[in-house]
């Protein structure tokens, strides 16, 4: 079923400025609709593994990022994914079955238990991403080299600014009620 794109013209009695913050918030909802939809990961998953399911991808992706910070534990993946530790642990557990990670000892600490990427799952997370890279170069395919170049950067800030903002509030929500901000 096709949806109609929403009209982008600036409503009925708002400035420009008005205007152009009214159309970045359509199209957040658009874009929140594709994400929660995970359309993207869908169909990296379809093209190069089928047999896994969203949330091992999540995991992958867990790991792929947070081992430039050090090691990762199962703690770390939950608190990436905002999930619980024990169902981190069952998929962790799934992509250990599978291949895609493996637990040995920390080296700082024995008695903990880390999380590693292994040939299987880097070689998964370069295919995913070259598949989202492909999606990508179609979609702006036809966009001039500037407004890509604009777009990356603009982008980039604008996500990087939420997710500060984000951090801030969940870091005055914990102060506020003795708990602790989310990652």
């Amino acid at each position: 079923m096709e949806h109609a794109i929403l009209p982008t013209e600036p409503e009925t009695g708002l400035s420009q400025a008005e205007a152009n913050r009214a159309s970045i918030s359509r199209s957040m909802g658009r874009w929140r609709l594709l994400i929660g939809r995970r359309v993207i990961a869908r169909l990296a998953l379809s093209n190069v593994a089928p047999g896994l399911e969203i949330t091992h991808l999540d995991v992958l992706d867990a790991v792929w990022r947070a081992q430039a910070e050090g090691e990762v534990t199962v703690g770390t993946i939950a608190d990436f994914m905002k999930i619980d530790p024990s169902r981190a642990s069952r998929i962790v557990a799934d992509m250990v079955a599978r291949g895609a990670l493996r637990r040995e000892a920390s080296q700082a600490d024995a008695r903990r238990i880390i999380v590693v990427m292994t040939e299987l799952g880097n070689k998964l997370m370069l295919e995913v991403k070259a598949v989202k890279r492909a999606l990508i170069e179609s979609i702006i395919a036809d966009w001039p080299e500037e407004d890509v170049a604009a777009f990356s950067h603009l982008f980039d800030k604008f996500v990087t600014s939420f997710e500060s903002f984000y951090q801030a509030r969940e870091k005055e929500n914990a102060e506020r009620t003795g708990g602790q901000a989310a990652p």
